[in-house]
């Protein structure tokens, strides 16, 4: 059977969450799938050693323009080119128009549900502001004529068969996300000095990885740090990667904080492979989010050893597990609570660091690839029946 693989943003330099995702199940294909033939569709960019080509995989350059011109025009063109029997999308949106049988990840529905818009009116990025229009337009249409969907958390699910009322449907099906190896504590002194210089990290620091994006409760968590502070007196920093300055003023000033940016460490893009270095070195992890569908960098932290703050809504307590210190998003004060909680009290971050391991060890990229592969397997003889 010929696959065809959407990996638009693989060779993009600044790769993110559902980027990592796709090119993590590719890699896992390459090592467990020896038997059918993928053709792997991404557009021209910087970083394009990151993916190898194999007996079985070969990578297909594809240009487009625009996004959404790439994914309704160039890609379902070019599948149909290379004879693709099945094409999988991985990245929410697919193609409106294609007589390939269509597989589509869609990792949340975060943009269609009317809470979470109102928390992003007057607020987020215009690029985010456009997806998440264009998202709304495909979405509900692809859904209709895909053979299978996957999400990423039985809490996504649910969400997705309620919000389109395809409940019992058994073309949606869960498949947990992985935590890459090389995500463990980093014990060698010359990496660690390595990182710490080359991305300016405080002695002691929270690390967070927000973004613009609302829902990753920024303002929320940057209250919560300056109570922290006011409450402690403490030296600490917090660690923020790949963050707008201006943005950071902005909300520094509603929250009533300026003098707060004399604690905020912006990295800059950090990339995936440094991560490690960075979680082994902070003393917490924080990844109060409003809404999730998934959650792999409080995995990722886990598996570096260390505790992590993270929230008790949509799909983070479901994948955190017991290996969190669970806390309610919307309120900074338990935010600061928690924080005070584990630099106090040296046998709850003990248990949390224990326990984050156990349940980070749930979940591989292998398992995944594995999961996905028979779905392929299982939309294919579905097609030739």
């Amino acid at each position: 059977m010929k696959i065809g693989i959407e990996g638009q943003r693989l060779f993009r330099k600044k790769k993110h969450g559902m980027d990592m995702v796709a090119l993590e199940l590719i890699r896992n294909l390459q090592e467990i799938d020896h038997e059918n033939e993928y053709v792997i569709f991404v557009k021209p960019d910087t970083d394009d050693t990151v993916l190898k080509q194999t007996d079985n995989f070969r990578i297909v350059q594809l240009k487009g323009g625009f996004y959404p011109f790439w994914e309704q025009f160039a890609l379902p063109r070019a599948a149909r080119k290379e004879g693709c029997e099945l094409l999988h999308c991985t990245s929410n949106t697919a193609p409106v128009n294609t007589k390939i049988p269509l597989i589509v990840t869609l990792h949340d529905i975060i943009y269609m549900e009317s809470s979470y818009l109102k928390i992003l009116r007057g607020s987020g990025t215009l690029y985010q502001k456009t997806g998440n229009i264009y998202r709304r337009l495909v979405i509900p249409r692809i859904l209709k004529t895909s053979r299978k969907i996957i999400t990423v958390s039985n809490f996504e699910k649910n969400r997705i068969a309620h919000f389109f009322g395809i409940a019992g449907d058994n073309r949606l099906t869960a498949i947990y996300n992985g935590v890459s190896e090389h995500f463990k504590p980093v014990t060698d002194l010359s990496e660690l000095d390595r990182v710490s210089v080359k991305y300016k990290l405080p002695e002691h620091f929270f690390f967070f990885l927000g973004n613009t994006d609302p829902k990753k409760n920024t303002k929320g968590t940057l209250k919560a740090f300056s109570d922290f502070l006011k409450l402690t007196g403490s030296n600490y920093h917090l660690v923020m990667l790949d963050y707008d300055l201006a943005e950071l003023e902005k909300l520094l000033t509603e929250i009533g904080d300026k003098s707060l940016i004399n604690r905020i460490i912006l990295t800059g893009y950090v990339t995936n492979t440094d991560l490690p270095a960075i979680y082994s070195q902070c003393e917490v992890f924080l990844y109060p989010s409003l809404r999730e569908s998934f959650g792999i960098p409080m995995l990722e932290a886990m598996a570096c050893g260390v505790p992590v703050i993270t929230s008790n809504t949509s799909s983070m307590p479901e994948i955190a597990g017991n290996g969190a210190f669970i806390i309610d998003p919307f309120k900074p004060d338990e935010i600061t609570e928690a924080l005070i909680k584990l630099l106090e009290d040296t046998d709850l971050r003990t248990k949390l660091i224990s326990n984050g391991y156990e349940q980070a060890a749930r979940f591989s990229w292998k398992a995944m690839a594995q999961n996905v592969l028979q779905v392929y397997r299982e939309t294919g003889m579905n097609n030739k029946s």
